[in-house]
């Protein structure tokens, strides 16, 4: 069976290949074809997937090496895929709601000229995101992570005529890169700690290597995490990534590529393990991230840059697992599956009310839309309930066990985390809850007729979206009903990676009734405050004034206002006194050294005149001297 992993990223890739490189004679069955090399790739995980349930847990783990890529004396570099239970449940995820995402995809872009690229850009993200959670090796996992920040730019910016859409395209590629530093610089410590790149001799390593070298590994691979899941302070292009179709959000801004911090920080759990002050630094960005995306997301009225700062917090939750340790590894992972689902779902959603609106993407220009699109409704209404942690739904089952894990983790820290991811559950419910009112309740914000249309306002007549957008929308939302206590039978998720990220069972201070009693208590009155300020009030076409806090949360809190002063103009001033230096100081040096040789050589030139008589005045002067001295000497 292992010699089917190569098929689960040469599927996609060869799609990629064909719909990039066959012409327009493609543009017709272009989305079809990407779509259906998806479903093939994802139909080897399923088999795949099959068979490592019929092994017992410590034979599930499988390699298959392809070939020596960089064989040069000491420095050796393979191509090679590892499946184990982790990366399993990541191509699960992967390759199924890609390719749910490729299908709503058909209905989505249909009039789309450029479609066939779209979908070969999609099988090339798809390829690259497999490759990143199959290798084998810190290398191999490096090539793939760069190939998902290769297709995110181009499917951020896939509307390229829009400036805003190239401008976002541009921004997260470059915000990414600072992250990609930190991945590189990890890369070449390990290969200088451990003189090798693979998984296996690394991790095993971290117990006869100094912490200080594993803190500044970690470190590193934090920062490369922060890039890719949009964290604090890497986190300023998810929203702007919003420009790019609502395919792209689903799949890239919600369900895989933003997860990949998640999945290299896990992944590298006995580097962190090992570290406590690198473990330390990720609770920190998760918490403080958690917090600060859920507060973005409470003042935008752009449906999807909404849903993105729900992304960026719902990420932060992850990370802040993640950095508890064995405690929370797998809950990181469980929320990031569950998640997977109902994010997915409610941004597919937010597609079905752009499409059936015109591309409207303002809330305030919404209202009423369940009457008009109940499908849709009822999907992104059960996402809705997933995220905010609804009991019985998936958020509630891997939201709660963070909590408790942030909890378990003990004393001021513990409590601190706890409160944190509790504030963020709240806040959640409240940001949510003021999504779902602003879109399908309420009255009507929205004109039929071009005589009622308010200045700026589009002439709107919604409706529900066709069968192959709302059957994987229905898919998903099935997904974020069940997911959750399916795999809380028995601890059955925590069992499943066990093997692969260790468990231990943290001790919280509080009982997980009284945990479970308090999300409840905090999900109800984000939803309360919600409803008594968007519900029980028509919602006005123009959003007000608001508060200080309100305004700064619209600009995103300020994080491009903070770049601008601290990076760019920090850059170009730190730019024009290194070019100030460089002329003053290091020119300056070298070009005076040059002149006052010069200038000596001009004057010792002057001696030289080319006249006899000077040579011979200067010969009798010189023996003048030797006589004058010669005598004094003799004198004394």
């Amino acid at each position: 069976m292992e010699n089917l992993i190569a098929l689960l990223v040469a599927a996609p890739l060869v799609g990629a290949a064909l719909l990039l490189c066959g012409g327009k004679r493609l543009d017709r069955t272009g989305a079809w074809i990407g779509s259906l090399f998806a479903v093939a790739s994802f139909a080897v995980a399923a088999v795949l997937f099959a068979d490592m349930l019929g092994k017992s847990a410590e034979d599930r783990a499988v390699h298959q090496h392809l070939f020596s890529w960089i064989p040069v004396g000491g420095f050796q570099a393979d191509v090679g895929f590892q499946l184990d239970q982790l990366s399993m449940t990541f191509v699960l995820l992967i390759t199924g709601v890609g390719s749910l995402i490729h299908i709503y995809s058909i209905g989505y872009m249909e009039h789309d000229e450029r479609r066939r690229r779209f979908f070969g850009y999609l099988n090339l993200f798809l390829a690259a995101m497999l490759l990143l959670v199959l290798a084998d090796n810190y290398l191999l996992l490096y090539v793939g992570w760069e190939g998902v920040g290769l297709a995110s730019y181009l499917l951020i910016g896939f509307w390229q005529h829009k400036p805003s859409a190239a401008t976002a395209a541009k921004k997260a590629f470059l915000v990414n890169r600072v992250g990609d530093v930190g991945l590189s610089i990890a890369i070449m410590l390990m290969f200088t700690t451990f003189g090798t790149f693979a998984f296996g001799p690394v991790l095993a390593a971290t117990g006869d290597t100094s912490e200080g070298k594993l803190t500044a590994i970690g470190l590193m691979l934090l920062l490369a995490a922060c890039g890719k899941s949009a964290q604090v302070p890497l986190q300023s292009w998810l929203g702007d990534a919003m420009e790019g179709p609502t395919p792209v959000s689903a799949l890239i801004h919600a369900a895989t590529m933003v997860t990949a911090g998640v999945y290299l920080i896990t992944r590298s759990g006995a580097i962190f393990n090992a570290a406590p002050d690198a473990q330390t630094a990720v609770v920190a960005v998760g918490a403080v991230t958690l917090l600060f995306g859920a507060i973005v997301g409470c003042a935008k009225d752009d449906i999807k840059k909404a849903l993105a700062g729900s992304t960026m917090s719902q990420i932060g939750y992850m990370i802040l697992a993640a950095g508890l340790g064995p405690i929370g590894y797998a809950f990181a992972i469980m929320h990031l599956v569950t998640h997977g689902f109902f994010k997915a779902g409610l941004f597919l959603g937010a597609g079905s009310v752009m499409h059936g609106m015109n591309d409207e993407v303002d809330m305030r220009h919404y209202g009423g839309l369940r009457k008009y699109m109940p499908v849709t409704f009822v999907t992104f209404g059960l996402g809705y309930l997933a995220i905010i942690g609804f009991p019985g739904l998936s958020g509630f089952f891997s939201k709660d066990k963070i909590i408790e894990a942030a909890f378990a983790k003990g004393g001021t820290e513990g409590w601190i985390l706890g409160g944190a991811a509790l504030l963020g559950a709240a806040i959640t419910a409240f940001y949510m809850t003021r999504v779902m009112l602003m879109t399908f309740f309420g009255e009507k914000r929205w004109a039929e007729t071009p005589g009622a249309a308010a200045p700026g306002q589009q002439v709107q007549h919604p409706h529900e979206s066709p069968k192959v957008m709302t059957i994987p929308m229905i898919v998903l939302a099935v997904g974020s009903v069940f997911a959750g206590a399916l795999f809380s039978v028995n601890e059955a998720f925590v069992t499943w990676l066990e093997p692969v990220t260790s468990f231990a069972h943290g001790h919280s201070p509080l009982s997980a009734t009284a945990i479970t009693a308090s999300t409840i208590v905090v999900l109800l009155i984000g939803v309360g405050l919600a409803w008594q300020m968007y519900g029980r009030k028509p919602v006005p076409a123009v959003a007000p004034r608001g508060s200080l806090l309100t305004r700064a949360a619209r600009r995103d809190l300020l994080q491009d206002d903070f770049n601008h002063i601290v990076l760019v103009r920090g850059g170009e001033h730190l730019t024009r006194t290194l070019v100030y230096l460089d002329h003053s100081v290091v020119d300056g040096a070298v070009n005076g050294t040059a002149a006052s040789m010069g200038g000596l050589s001009g004057r010792l030139r002057q001696l030289q005149s080319g006249f006899v008589r000077s040579y011979a005045v200067q010969m009798l002067g010189g023996a003048a001297v030797l006589v004058a001295a010669t005598l004094l000497m003799r004198g004394v």
